[in-house]
């Protein structure tokens, strides 16, 4: 019934980290260095009453936990893709983590991302780069997050 904007990705590449920091809530989700920590779709609403709902996924890839356990949320997570890949939902393309790497190394997978991301007509072609932890471009991904949100 409200707009829902997922966070998608690998396990442990700072989804739940992004999500505390675009909320400017530190503990909302719960953030952890071991891989596969999240492992539900935990969803929180935003605004009172509520405007929209940040969906925080289960990473994809390697994790820490029982095989069946990361079976059943990665089926979960295909499924939740799949969906909106079907309904046509544009998605946007974040760069965690840019703090962790060379400014060199980052432009240079900054330039990969955007030229796949042009083959992919829902993408949106503005790429962020982020850093939850030093608050790097941050306030510019949550005004697109509340924008694409809130535009019918």
């Amino acid at each position: 019934t409200v707009p829902e904007v997922a966070l998608a990705g690998r396990s442990n590449v700072g989804k739940s980290s992004l999500l505390n920091a675009l909320t400017m809530r530190r503990g909302i989700a719960r953030a952890s260095v071991t891989p596969g920590r999240t492992q539900e779709l935990n969803i929180f609403e935003v605004g009172a009453p509520t405007q929209f709902r940040l969906v925080d996924m289960p990473g994809y890839g390697f994790a820490k936990a029982p095989k069946s356990v990361v079976e059943k949320w990665q089926g979960l997570v295909r499924t939740y893709l799949k969906m909106l890949d079907e309904a046509a939902v544009g998605y946007r393309i974040v760069l965690t983590k840019s703090d962790k790497i060379k400014a060199s190394a980052l432009q240079a997978m900054h330039e990969k991302v955007a030229a796949e991301a042009k083959k992919h007509p829902a993408a949106y072609p503005e790429i962020h780069l982020t850093s939850a932890e030093k608050g790097q471009g941050i306030a510019a991904l949550r005004a697109a997050v509340v924008a694409d949100a809130l535009t019918p």
